[in-house]
């Protein structure tokens, strides 16, 4: 049981914590990348009923296996909402993780280590910014971590077969929620070293338990079944050849293909340790006085210490070997990261050296914000243009850099009010007035043209209420803010083939149809020569409407070429 002062201070960490990741919510609709994509095939789901083959459109969707759609369905089903909704499982999960990161390390090595294991995870910008993200990537790290907490509850805090069975079917179930939520179970590779060379810290092994370690990978197997098994069996029952194609895609090009052979995200090998040093700011500032201790630890042969970080290593190792990465793919790692350093945090922060590095930062991040917001509202127009440019944003943005500049404010007279001995204080403070300033003011302002929420207005009442709109090279926000009668002609075809699509449904009823095309060289002549009426940029892209009759005759069928039209999209990272 927790003392008094123990648990409030578990109280103000969890209170931070839904404050830092929960404001916000409510105030922006889903931006590229991943997010229109994942919500658009949830709200299928849910109006079509079908919660076993998830659908783009009209199009199979098979990059991802489905729980994390059933997620948002269930959020939708709470609050009827999906501008709330679409957030609540990334907000879930990261509690949930800083929960579990909290109670091993305090099981391991008490409370306070515990509490400064699960602030490090939250510190960590990259935990943040994918929490208040409605991807897979977080719910897919707190499966990955409770499984690795049920296996720390019983290879180095039992024997307790109950956790660790939970461990594996936790690791089940993040294989279902994303392929890789196996990762939990690398741990079992170290601990088996471990075991054999006779390291400290490790329980004791019960006698006869080669059948309860069979049941591990039982209850791994079970909880990918209780998806899988029934997809197989619709899949290979209903004779639906679009079904069949569903279950190679998802289970071999989307899987081992998809490491082994990556079409898309090459990063060198060393990618992921800039990603470690930037990302998991300021958490990451401690690994340079972190080395001393983790050696006399690996000298001592302390488990308790080397086993999350062994894995921590062999997490991010597995993503090094495939030439394809994403910054997100290492985020499991991080919870390890932090309760290797667990027992070390309370003393190093104390450490002269760390408090200068935090005060450096938060002070550095305070004077940039300020800068930046400053330049935009007082110097050359250039400056501003150029910046809104990057963005892929329309002019106006003053709201944006005022509020850049008052968060840049309010941390830069919490360094000089602080000064270097109170740098622990300082970070938190940075920490929420980053991301509270980003969610009350910086997402909203951005959200209109991020979401293609403003352009699908636009084009609405440039057509009229009763005029079908045709998509042709669309992206999933698109169709998800699309309003009134909207078609599309597949997501994955060519933007040729889905042209030549759309002309002829278009030509079919011409004064109530009207066509609504990105940009894209293939279609520039024709889109020229059509007269296609501006409608705006989203996500740095330009779009047009086009009407039927002024389709030039040599454009209304054109040559198809090879190639795929919803492979990934650099504009969308």
């Amino acid at each position: 049981m927790l003392k008094t002062s123990q648990s409030r201070e578990l109280w103000l960490l969890a209170c931070v914590a839904l404050l830092v990741i929960g404001t916000g919510i409510g105030l922006r609709a889903p931006w590229p990348a991943d997010e229109p994509r994942f919500v658009l095939v949830a709200q299928q789901m849910w109006t079509s009923g079908d919660w076993w083959f998830p659908h783009r459109g009209q199009e199979l969707y098979s990059d991802k296996p489905p729980l994390f759609f059933w997620l948002l369905g269930a959020s939708y089903a709470l609050v009827r909402d999906w501008t709330v909704a679409f957030l609540l499982p990334s907000l879930l999960a990261a509690l949930g993780t800083l929960w579990l990161t909290y109670d091993l390390g305090k099981r391991l090595w008490g409370h306070r280590a515990g509490l400064w294991a699960a602030a490090a995870v939250l510190c960590a910008f990259q935990f943040v910014y994918q929490a208040k993200r409605a991807q897979i990537d977080p719910t897919v790290v707190f499966f990955i971590t409770l499984g690795f907490y049920g296996l720390g509850r019983h290879l180095l805090l039992g024997p307790h077969w109950r956790w660790f069975w939970a461990g594996c079917f936790a690791a089940g179930l993040g294989v279902i929620s994303k392929g890789v939520g196996f990762l939990a179970l690398l741990a079992l590779l170290p601990y088996a070293w471990m075991r054999w060379r006779g390291w400290a810290g490790l329980s004791t092994p019960a006698p006869r338990g080669a059948g309860r370690w069979l049941l591990g990978a039982a209850a791994f197997l079970a909880a990918i079944g209780l998806w899988l098994g029934p997809m197989l069996w619709m899949a290979l029952s209903d004779g639906d050849p679009a079904h069949r194609a569903y279950v190679d895609d998802l289970l071999f090009r989307q899987t081992a293909t998809r490491y082994a052979e990556p079409w898309h995200h090459s990063q060198p090998p060393w990618y992921f340790a800039r990603v470690v040093a930037v990302s998991w700011l300021p958490f990451s500032l401690l690994l340079p006085w972190l080395f001393k201790p983790w050696r006399e630890a690996w000298r001592a042969r302390d488990a308790r210490v080397w086993w999350p970080l062994a894995t921590c290593v062999m997490v991010v190792l597995f993503f090094s070997l495939s030439s394809g990465k994403r910054d997100m793919y290492i985020l499991p790692a991080l919870p390890m990261l932090a309760l290797a350093a667990a027992p070390f945090l309370p003393e190093l922060l104390e450490r002269r050296g760390v408090r200068r590095a935090l005060f450096a930062l938060s002070l550095g991040l305070g004077l940039g914000l300020l800068a930046a917001g400053v330049a935009a509202l007082v110097a050359e127009p250039g400056f501003e243009l150029k910046l809104e440019a990057g963005r892929g944003m329309g002019g106006g943005q003053d709201g944006l850099w005022w509020a850049l500049a008052a968060m840049g404010s309010a941390i830069t007279a919490a360094a000089l009010w602080l000064q270097p001995r109170r740098a622990v204080a300082l970070t938190a403070i940075m920490i929420a007035v980053l991301w509270c300033g980003w969610g009350l003011a910086i997402a909203p302002q951005l959200d209109g043209e991020s979401s293609s929420r403003d352009l699908m207005r636009e084009v609405r009442a440039l057509v009229g209420p009763d005029v079908e709109v045709g998509l042709v090279a669309w992206r999933e926000q698109n169709l998800l803010q699309a309003r009134g009668p909207t078609v599309e002609f597949g997501f994955r075809r060519t933007p040729l083939q889905q042209w030549n699509a759309a002309v002829a449904w278009a030509s079919q009823a011409p004064q109530a149809r009207r066509l609504f095309v990105r940009e894209v060289p293939e279609l520039a002549d024709c889109l020229q020569r059509a007269r296609a009426q501006p409608v705006g940029t989203a996500n740095r892209r330009t779009w047009r409407l086009v009407s039927t009759p002024d389709i030039p005759g040599d454009c209304r069928v054109l040559p198809e070429t090879a190639g795929v039209a919803g492979e990934p999209d650099p504009d969308d990272a």
